[in-house]
């Protein structure tokens, strides 16, 4: 019995570190693959620096072909111009720009002129100068002249004034003075052409190889060299033994780079996320360990960890229950927040009604006066109508009963306008003529106007004028405007208030203007700011919301409100959208 004990005692300690093993092997294949991330990231941006290197390093030479190809000394060689004079030229761009030789030939491959002899006969043949002559950038590489053994050529062509190509300059540039700069810096990086050759690298020993397949690459004497290819993680890892300028393990990393025809490879080690995942596999392992270890310590601190679980529970019921009393508290305010707002809307139309039976108090006295006046010419045509029956001519009596009705219509037409301006309930926008609210404006303050000594400037236009608003709203807007405009006025020597309508039909909009010769607006920031006033605090003056409140039923119809300051006074602009009109 003791033997069989003690074997699955064994057996369970052989399926532990089994089990170990494994699962810290799941974790090392994890940690490599996410180590291999930021290599990859760091690869990659090593790959396009060298890659933006190059391609910038042979810009400046392709900029020279494109920009030197149409100089006037090129240009003049297909007139018999000095091949000596275009042969220096070139060779002065050359030094300066470091190109190791620079020839212009003619439609035919004819040398023009060059900076100096020597350029390969499979130039002249070949794809770069067909591409120039076809009217293109053309871009190779190769052998180079003597003295270079790998180089790159842009051909550039020179077009004649009907448009037709007539020549190309030919650049070559020297691809080991540009190694020099970066040679020895960064991973290993190649850049290798369609072919699949390494044309120029980082890591001169490995030029002239060339990739075969997906796992064979074959160095500059022809010998195969075996590859063994990863890919982790969607990555792709290259193993090798048989090179020491590049690491064991690698991780390849591609950019194509069209612009120059050639593709960038980049080989970094991955050792250190190798390293990495072997870490944070061993420490899997004897974390596993360890715990395993302790795992008698959990069975005899069960009773305690219920207990604890008890505690916890009773504090999640306590939190849940202040999470429930925080929520409805939470809706409370937000039924109060919504009352308020309620209300807040409720004052603003309050305030609204309350602005203009203010304007109405302060038109008391005027008001009185225009229905006073016709009722006491009422008065003195009738009992001049009666005289007039008595007498028996009854034409004169039937004129004072005319113009007593003419009266009464006034009277009427006064009392309308007075129970509009007054109404409290919002109306909704409909065509309106923009002319009748001013002129229905203009009579309601025509006692105001007459008692202040205000000149009106008005002229009604000569077509009509319909926009998308509310009478009775727009027609306070008008009067608070009026109003306010005498009061600016008021101690100046000329009151003069200039009103305009101009229709604008390519914007669609009607313009009203009302132009005062006031002191202007102190502050153009602020005019349309609820209780914003500049009038002194008093008993008749406003709570400096008539603007405010303009403003806002303005832009309610959809137009604009706006006030500046012009020679002499201040201009309030009223902008309302054209009614279309109905068939």
């Amino acid at each position: 019995m003791r033997r069989g004990f003690l074997q699955s005692r064994a057996a369970l300690v052989i399926l532990a570190l089994a089990a170990t093993a494994a699962l810290a092997g799941v974790v090392g294949r994890s940690a490599y693959v996410q180590a291999l991330g930021p290599v990859a990231a760091r690869g990659q941006s090593d790959l396009e620096l060298a890659s933006d290197r190059l391609v910038t390093q042979l810009q400046r030479f392709r900029e020279f072909a494109v920009l030197s190809a149409d100089h006037p000394a090129l240009v003049a060689l297909h007139d018999g111009g000095s091949r000596a004079e275009a042969g220096t030229m070139l060779l002065r761009a050359a030094d300066r720009s470091g190109a190791v030789l620079a020839a212009y030939l003619d439609r035919d491959g004819q040398v023009l002129a060059a900076s100096e002899a020597g350029l390969p006969d499979w130039v002249r043949a070949g794809e770069p100068l067909r591409r120039a002559f076809d009217g293109a950038l053309g871009v190779a590489h190769g052998p180079g002249p003597a003295g270079v053994a790998r180089a790159f050529y842009f051909a550039a062509p020179s077009f004649s004034d009907d448009g037709q190509v007539r020549g190309a300059l030919v650049v070559v540039v020297d691809v080991a003075r540009l190694e020099r700069d970066w040679r020895g810096s960064l991973p290993a990086v190649l850049f290798v052409d369609r072919g699949g050759e390494v044309f120029a690298t980082n890591r001169s020993e490995l030029l002239g190889w060339r990739r075969e397949g997906a796992a064979t690459l074959v160095s500059a004497e022809g010998a195969p060299r075996e590859v063994q290819v990863r890919r982790p993680g969607g990555y792709t890892v290259w193993a090798q033994r048989f090179s020491p300028y590049i690491p064991a393990r690698a991780l390849r990393l591609e950019a194509d780079l069209p612009v120059i025809g050639m593709t960038g490879v980049l080989l970094v080690d991955v050792a250190p996320a190798a390293r990495l995942a072997a870490l944070q596999a061993a420490v899997v392992a004897a974390g596993l360990l360890f715990f395993g270890m302790l795992l008698w310590l959990a069975l005899e601190r069960r009773r305690a960890l219920a207990e604890a679980n008890q505690v916890l529970e009773a504090r999640v019921s306590a939190r849940t229950r202040a999470l429930e009393q925080s929520n409805v508290a939470l809706r409370r305010e937000i039924a109060e927040r919504q009352e308020a707002e309620a209300a807040l809307k409720r004052a603003q139309a309050e305030l609204v009604q309350a602005s203009k039976l203010s304007a109405l108090g302060k038109m008391s006295a005027g008001i009185s006066h225009e229905l006073n006046q016709p009722l006491m010419a009422i008065r003195s045509f009738a009992e001049n109508g009666a005289a007039f029956l008595e007498r028996g001519r009854a034409e004169r009596a039937a004129e004072n009963l005319g113009r007593i009705s003419d009266m009464a219509n006034r009277m009427g037409r006064i009392i309308k306008n007075l129970r509009a301006f007054a109404k409290a309930a919002p109306e909704p926008a409909r065509r309106v003529g923009l002319a009748a609210v001013v002129e229905s404006a203009l009579e309601v303050l025509a006692r105001r106007i007459e008692q202040s000594g205000t000149e009106i400037d008005w002229q009604r236009p000569d077509r009509a004028t319909v926009v998308m608003a509310g009478e009775v709203r727009l027609g306070q807007v008008v009067v608070n405007l009026l109003s306010n405009a005498m009061e600016a006025m008021a101690g100046r020597e000329t009151r003069r208030i200039t009103i305009r309508i101009a229709p604008d039909d390519a914007a669609g909009l009607v313009r009203l203007t009302v132009r005062d010769t006031g002191p202007g607006i102190a502050d153009l920031s602020r005019i349309f700011d609820p209780f914003y006033s500049t009038k002194e605090v008093g008993a008749e003056e406003g709570m400096g919301l008539g603007l405010s409140i303009s403003y806002g039923i303005v832009e309610g119809f959809g137009g604009k409100l706006r006030g500046e300051n012009v020679e002499g006074g201040a201009l309030f602009t009223i902008e309302l959208q054209q009614a279309r009109e109905i068939a």
